[in-house]
C-alpha cells in the first residue's frame, strides 16, 4: 500500500502521530508514504523513531531542590503581583484623575449600586460580629481587673480599643472576604466572557467604567462601616459590663465621655480609606488575572480573600506603629 502526502499542505505533531501509527499498524509496517516536502518528511522520520506505546512522563527532579523550587516561584510570582499592582495602581488613579478634572464621568449609577452592595448591605453583619467581639473582650477584661478592683478601666479599653483598631479592622476584614471576592469573581467572569474586550472594541475604558465605581465605593463606604461597627462594640461592651461587671450603664456613659477623644475616633477613620484602597486594588488584580476556565476564577477569588486579609492586617500593624511614633 502505498500512501501519498504530496496533497498536505501542513502536518503537526498530531497528524505526524496518526500517519505514523496507521503505517506500522497495516501489515507491520508494510505500507509505504511517498510523497510530500522534506520537513514532513523528517518529522514522519523523528515520528517514527521515537516509541509511541508508552505516553510520555514528565522527568521527576531532586527532592532535595523541591524547597528551593518553590521558593523560586514565590519570589517570581511576588515580582509579578508587584508589577500587576503598580499597573492597575496606575489605571485606577488615571481614571480617578480624568473623573475628577471632568474628562469622563462617574457612573453614579453603578456606584449607588456598588455602594448598596458592599456597605448597606454589610451593615448587620458588620454590627452583629462586632457586638459579639465587643462582648468577648469585655468579659475577658472584667475577669483580668476584679481581682485589682479596676473594673471600671474596662470603659477605656473598649473605648480606645474599638475606635483605633478593633472596629475599622473588623469592618476592613468583612468587606475583603465579602466585597472583595465579589469584586473578584464578577471582574473574573467578565474577563472569561471577553466583556473587557468588547468594551475596549467600543472605545469604553474598563476600568473607568466597571473598576473604580466599586473602589471609591469601597473608600467611601468602609470609613462608615468602621464607624457603625465600632459603636457596636460599644454596645456589647456596655451590655457585658452592666450584667457581667456591675457597670451601671449611666457610669459607663460618664466614662466614656471622660476617655474617647476625637483622636481615637480620627485615627480609625484615617486608616479605613487606604485599606479599602488595597482591598478594591488586590480584587482588581486577582480578578484581571482569571482566565480560561472557572478553576482558575476559584482559585483568584480564593487568593483575592486571603491577600485582601493579609495586607488589612499588616497595614493595620503599620498604622499602630506609625502613630504610636508621631503621639497621636
Amino acid at each position: 500500500m502505498r500512501l501519498d502526502i504530496g496533497d498536505i499542505g501542513r502536518l503537526d505533531t498530531i497528524g505526524a502521530w496518526l500517519l505514523s501509527n496507521f503505517q506500522r499498524g497495516l501489515a507491520g509496517g508494510g505500507a509505504q508514504l511517498v510523497g510530500g516536502s522534506d520537513q514532513h518528511r523528517r518529522l514522519l522520520e523523528r515520528i517514527g523513531q521515537s516509541d509511541l506505546s508508552e505516553s510520555p512522563r514528565r522527568p521527576r527532579g531532586n527532592i532535595l531542590l523541591v524547597p528551593f523550587e518553590q521558593l523560586g516561584r514565590i519570589i517570581i510570582g511576588s515580582g509579578q503581583d508587584a508589577f500587576a499592582a503598580n499597573a492597575v495602581q496606575g489605571r485606577l488613579l488615571a481614571a480617578l484623575g480624568r473623573t475628577a478634572s471632568l474628562q469622563a464621568p462617574l457612573r453614579f449609577a453603578s456606584f449607588i449600586n456598588q455602594f448598596e452592595q458592599i456597605v448597606l448591605r454589610a451593615i448587620p453583619i458588620v454590627a452583629l460580629i462586632s457586638v459579639v467581639v465587643g462582648a468577648i473582650i469585655t468579659q475577658q477584661t472584667i475577669l483580668q481587673l476584679r481581682a485589682f478592683g479596676a473594673v471600671i478601666f474596662v470603659v477605656d479599653l473598649a473605648a480606645i480599643l474599638m475606635f483605633r483598631e478593633i472596629g475599622v479592622l473588623l469592618a476592613a476584614i468583612m468587606v475583603a472576604g465579602r466585597s472583595g471576592s465579589a469584586i473578584t469573581a464578577e471582574v473574573g467572569a467578565m474577563r472569561i466572557r471577553e466583556e473587557f474586550d468588547a468594551l475596549r472594541v467600543m472605545g469604553v475604558d474598563p476600568y473607568q467604567a466597571l473598576l473604580l465605581p466599586r473602589v471609591v465605593a469601597l473608600v467611601v463606604g468602609l470609613p462608615l462601616l468602621a464607624f457603625v461597627g465600632s459603636m457596636a462594640g460599644l454596645l456589647g461592651a456596655a451590655l457585658v459590663a452592666r450584667y457581667y461587671g456591675d457597670v451601671p450603664f449611666n457610669i459607663f456613659i460618664d466614662r466614656l465621655r471622660d476617655v474617647m477623644t476625637p483622636t481615637s475616633l480620627l485615627v480609625g477613620m484615617i486608616k479605613a480609606p487606604f485599606m479599602a484602597f488595597l482591598i478594591g486594588l488586590i480584587a482588581s488584580i486577582e480578578g484581571m488575572k482569571v482566565e480560561g476556565s472557572s478553576e482558575a476564577l476559584g482559585r483568584r477569588t480564593t487568593s483575592s480573600v486571603v491577600k485582601s486579609i493579609f495586607v488589612v492586617i499588616v497595614a493595620d500593624g503599620l498604622f499602630a506603629v506609625f502613630f504610636a511614633a508621631i503621639g497621636f
